[in-house]
């Protein structure tokens, strides 16, 4: 296994670096590592590497959202409130409703079968956003207007509503029909979420001033509750309505309260974890893509995605009416929500495992809206918010 990690390592930091030469994003190259060392194609990566595969790609997502929560603008994101909260499902809701329209005429599917394939499509990578939006911020492209903690705040938000969208589909096509507790839950779970978060950093910033360590120790401390609470999600979710990645991003929010020089150290320090971590994120979500799907994809599922994401694009466009932003802006705002990569690869499969009808079709978009809208999507944000945004 060690073997493996050192070749997932090396090959995806050379790969993506290869990228950045040609101006590609490096997480492309860190994506076609994981197809070309994976199960589907060479097989090198250590089966027992791939079993963990879902734990170690989780860990890297914690590490991000922990590092967003340090540096997010709560103040600023105020201003920006109702945006920021139509962000979280308005944009997903449309893409499901134009799967829902378009893919039984495409790809010859029933109405539930496309609901599910727009679920499992409609979630944006927090993974590929949210690092790059940190990044819009520490530069100042965007943030008087707060268009970078928007987007951020919206893409960490946008997961937990799909998935609840997906499980009832999935349970209509089970045949146990609709379960509307669960639409219920999933305000709950986000505010729940948010409390348990600004509550342990709260009292983590005062462990912080009361004992004095090195900021390394802290951040394990940290990554260590973090876990923590990711697991009470698990262990616990279907009892308590809790999302254990929003408190992990709300932790980082409550230390700020009060220990801001300390959360400035410390997310520094989290920046560096994480040019490890997206390497065996992208590496190990490219391992999941089984490129014979893609190839079986053709070309009504490429029209599929791309057109539906216009009805994507309408809802950013919908969540900014109103504001302050330029057109320019706008724009930018429906690039940053395009990018798809590992709810998919999380959940693109479960439907082909419970034996549905629809489970290889489900399949096949999934791989192929990885392996389109992930590279598009944060093309379109390296490129262009230098010259779309407004530098603070």
């Amino acid at each position: 296994m060690l073997l493996s990690m050192s070749l997932v390592l090396m090959v995806g930091m050379f790969l993506g670096f290869l990228c950045k030469k040609i101006r590609l994003p490096a997480l492309v190259g860190m994506i076609a590592t994981g197809i070309i060392l994976g199960p589907h194609f060479l097989n090198i990566i250590d089966p027992k590497l791939l079993s963990v595969s879902s734990e170690l790609r989780r860990i890297a997502l914690i590490i991000i959202l922990m590092r967003a929560g340090l540096s997010l603008d709560v103040s600023g994101l105020k201003k920006v409130g109702r945006s920021a909260v139509l962000m979280c499902f308005v944009p997903a809701t449309l893409e499901i409703i134009g799967y829902i329209l378009i893919a039984p005429c495409l790809l010859g599917v029933s109405i539930l079968e496309a609901g599910i394939t727009g679920a499992v499509l409609a979630a944006v990578s927090p993974a590929v956003i949210v690092p790059r939006m940190i990044r819009l911020t520490e530069e100042g492209y965007g943030t008087k207007k707060q268009i970078p903690q928007m987007i951020l705040a919206g893409a960490s938000v946008d997961d937990v509503f799909v998935i609840v969208i997906f499980s009832t589909f999935l349970s209509m096509a089970q045949g146990n029909g609709i379960d509307a507790m669960q639409f219920v839950r999933i305000p709950f779970s986000i505010i729940i979420g948010i409390i348990a978060g600004v509550a342990v950093g709260l009292a983590s910033g005062f462990l912080f001033k009361k004992i004095h360590t090195r900021d390394s120790a802290k951040v394990l401390i940290l990554l260590s509750i973090a876990f923590i609470l990711d697991y009470i999600e698990v262990k616990f979710g279907n009892a308590v309505p809790f999302s254990g990645l929003i408190a992990v991003m709300a932790m980082g929010i409550g230390l700020q309260k009060n220990r801001k020089e300390t959360t400035v150290r410390l997310s520094a320090k989290f920046n560096k974890l994480w040019v490890c971590a997206e390497i065996v994120l992208f590496v190990l979500v490219g391992a999941c893509v089984d490129i014979s799907y893609a190839k079986e994809a053709g070309l009504n599922t490429l029209s599929l995605i791309l057109i539906v994401l216009l009805f994507r694009t309408a809802g950013v466009f919908l969540c900014v009416a109103g504001t302050n932003m330029n057109l320019k802006e706008r724009i930018f705002c429906a690039f940053s929500y395009i990018p798809k990569a590992t709810v998919q690869a999380a959940i693109g499969g479960i439907p082909l495992a419970l034996g549905l009808g629809c489970g290889n079709i489900v399949l096949t978009v999934a791989v192929m809206g990885i392996l389109i809208t992930a590279p598009l999507g944060a093309a379109l944000i390296d490129l262009f918010y230098k010259r779309m945004l407004a530098k603070d």
